[in-house]
């Protein structure tokens, strides 16, 4: 109902049974589509779309407006990714810090849809801590390196 639409008739007096049964099932479907759309929105994407009368009116509204939304998303996801690969632990820097600085970025790229596993983050983690840490990254993984034994 909300691609396509119905085509919605002026005279309605020279439709036949079959047909005004048609419209008025159509007129409820798109009835309930819009009152399913406006459940969804918030406020302000709720103003866009309210003065629409119709399931489509109100779709194609919404389309216009998240066709942008996708390339910020793809920009900001590349932003992030960046930022990701880039993350270095400072040298004055604590662990915690450096570990809630990593894992800010990993949960913004969860939510922009990017499928990150937890075994890359702790790879990334291990392999861009200070050389002051060295010896620990090296027992962690010789540590593994025997529980995959």
């Amino acid at each position: 109902m909300v691609e396509k639409g119905y085509i919605e008739h002026q005279e309605e007096a020279v439709l036949s049974t079959a047909q005004r049964e048609l419209l008025k099932e159509s007129r409820k479907k798109d009835k309930k589509a819009v009152f399913f759309i406006y459940q969804a929105l918030d406020e302000t994407n709720f103003e866009k779309v309210a003065s629409e009368s119709t399931s489509k009116q109100a779709w194609e509204i919404l389309q216009v407006a998240y066709k942008g939304i996708d390339k910020i998303k793809k920009i900001r996801l590349q932003t992030l990714r960046a930022e990701f690969e880039a993350l270095q632990m400072k040298e004055a820097e604590n662990v915690e810090d450096y570990f809630t600085r990593v894992l800010i970025i990993v949960n913004q790229l969860r939510r922009y849809g990017e499928a990150l596993e937890d075994i890359r983050v702790i790879e990334k983690i291990l392999r861009s801590v200070n050389d002051k840490f060295e010896h620990i990254v090296v027992a962690i993984e010789e540590a593994k390196e025997d529980n995959d034994r």
